[in-house]
């Protein structure tokens, strides 16, 4: 109970901003319950005082007011529909841009174990959860407790015995829905879990279908499809019977309360020890109790949802943080390049170090490329400068200064990554390559595209830089998509720029004319080049080959190549690591 108490509050906490919105929502709503319960009474005197009593004066009047105040009533609940709506829409964005918030905190680590098809359920299905049952405790419990406590209050009034009745079933209503609802929660887990995966499925085949289809899987992935679709109908059957046996078995035995009255009630009237009027006013009482009755122990199924939707939220929320700032974080607006790491160790808790104390020093200006076979920790360097990591033990300095102790955004404003498989939005080329500067000029777009040689690609497109590279960048090659990310890079113009296998799909001519790019580009200024290629390697003023996680040699390309026995010429021996990539 007490893990169900923090995560409300942690839900209500996006609620309360909006208080005086809910508030007048709550008001309107009770004004609007009042006027429903002083509806029925109205039938009493319909019946014994206008129609047994023969007032055709007491009739119109008694007619008017109930439009009055089925008027009044449905115009309240418009009106506070309408302001609810809107403050419900933004607390369901104020909770999902806070989770948002959360996942661009979070490490490429746990980006690695988390499936997309899981994240965009709880953005979605989880977070709407979370926010209608957060709006059920804070207006619809009160609004039903009010509304119950004055029909309990005006039944008893009208008539002790058939109050007596009325409440002869009602413990057996609450056993049956305790007694079902209990099992509900592991029931709305195992739906939310099999949707998860069909959305992770999903995402994971349209991104890999040229695979399937080159492998001729079209059959076994629609098998695997299937298979995925009848787990989450098996589990949704499981969870609809349980809501359906949650709420009908508690209704039917209210309902058998009702029988009971008409039954105690009509031999009541028979004995004339009540008038008609009261007997309709009671059953028209108690079929309106049914409701809040119903309401109310909804909210007991609205929770047992919530608490797992919670749950799977705040998996996301308590995720632990790789990387977090300091809280007196030291402000970097401008380095010089010059970067260090200082016995660095990293791992990813798989028992083997990914680097294993690594010194190296780049000054200010330098080229330098690091070379080594597939998993030696080259790409983890690129991750640990701009702090998407922090190393286990060491440091990572950044013109003297520990990286921790500056401000992330100060960081990565300075230092800059461009990987193997870069991202490009559905936007044009142009939008993509000014997202590094959104207020940068046409000329310096078309000066950063040029650099990166992307001219003669945008000049025989019908609509030039402003073509749309499509979803994920699909209309674009491969090799386009990486020119496209380095101009990006070239326009953010950072003091030290890493490329992380950043040239890998591009011909040998056109790798020629991006190196000849980012030299001109950042003469001055540190360039990092992680690479397979031997020509890139030849550029760079000096190479350090990565082995085992450690830095087994340094220097430049042609010391290394003139020793045949060093690693460097064993790695390039034949060309056998350039066309591994």
């Amino acid at each position: 109970m007490a893990l169900l108490d923090n995560d409300l509050r942690r839900a209500l906490s996006y609620v309360t901003p909006h208080w005086r919105r809910l508030l007048l929502v709550l008001g309107l709503s009770l004004i609007s319950t009042v006027l429903s319960l002083y509806i029925p009474l109205l039938s009493r005197q319909l019946i014994d005082g206008a129609l047994l009593g023969g007032n055709s004066r007491l009739l119109v009047r008694i007619i008017g007011q109930f439009a009055a105040l089925t008027l009044g009533s449905f115009a309240l609940n418009v009106v506070s529909g309408l302001v609810y709506t809107r403050a419900s829409a933004e607390i369901l964005f104020e909770m999902r841009l806070g989770l948002f918030r959360q996942l661009q905190r979070l490490s490429p680590r746990f980006y690695a174990d988390m499936p997309v098809g899981q994240i965009a359920t709880r953005l979605n299905a989880d977070i709407g959860e979370i926010q209608r049952v957060a709006a059920e405790i804070a207006l619809a419990w009160v609004g039903n407790v009010i509304f119950l406590i004055g029909t309990v209050v005006i039944l008893y009034r009208l008539d002790r015995v058939l109050f007596a009745a009325s409440l002869a079933v009602l413990p057996f209503a609450v056993w049956a829905l305790v007694r079902y609802r209990s099992r509900l929660e592991d029931a709305v887990t195992g739906v939310r879990d099999r949707s998860a995966d069909v959305g992770s499925f999903l995402i994971e085949t349209l991104l890999g279908m040229k695979v399937i289809v080159g492998f001729n899987a079209q059959d076994r992935e629609a098998k695997r499809f299937r298979d995925r679709n009848d787990a989450f109908i098996d589990a949704l059957m499981s969870m609809r019977r349980l809501t359906y046996l949650s709420g009908g078995v508690p209704g039917l035995l209210l309902s058998a309360g009702s029988a009971v009255v008409f039954v105690v009630g009509g031999m009541r009237v028979i004995d004339h020890t009540i008038t008609i009027g009261t007997l309709v006013a009671f059953i028209a009482f108690q079929m309106r109790l049914v409701w809040p009755i119903q309401a109310l122990m909804g909210l007991y199924a609205s929770l047992a949802s919530a608490r797992v939707s919670l749950r799977r939220v705040n998996e996301i929320l308590d995720a632990p943080l790789d990387v977090v700032e300091a809280p007196d974080a030291v402000p970097l607006p401008a380095a010089r390049g010059h970067i260090a790491l200082d016995d660095v160790t990293f791992g990813f808790g798989r028992g083997v170090a990914v680097l294993d104390h690594v010194s190296l020093e780049v000054r200010a200006g330098e080229r330098l490329a690091i070379v080594g076979r597939s998993g030696e920790g080259k790409s983890t360097i690129a991750d640990l400068l701009v702090r998407q990591l922090d190393p286990a033990s060491g440091h990572v300095l950044l013109d003297g200064i520990d990286v921790r102790r500056t401000r992330l955004a100060d960081v990565r404003r300075n230092v800059l990554v461009v990987d193997q498989e870069p991202f490009v939005f559905n936007a044009t080329i142009a939008e993509n390559i000014r997202y590094a500067r959104p207020d940068a000029s046409e000329a310096d777009v078309l000066g950063a595209a040029d650099a990166a040689g992307l001219t003669t690609l945008v000049n025989r497109l019908p609509q030039g830089i402003e073509t749309s590279a499509g979803e994920r960048g699909r209309a674009l090659s491969a090799g386009e998509r990486q020119r496209l990310a380095i101009a990006r890079a070239f326009l953010a113009d950072p003091a030290v720029l890493v490329l992380d296998e950043a040239t890998g799909s591009l011909d040998p001519v056109t790798e020629s004319q991006v190196a000849a790019g980012y030299e001109a580009v950042m003469r001055g200024r540190t360039t990092i080049i992680i690479t397979h290629r031997l020509e890139l390697a030849r550029r760079a003023d000096r190479v350090v080959v990565l082995e085992r996680g450690r830095i087994v040699e340094h220097g430049t390309a042609s010391e290394l190549l003139d020793n045949a026995d060093s690693s460097f010429a064993g790695l390039f021996a034949g060309g056998a690591l350039q066309v591994a990539q």
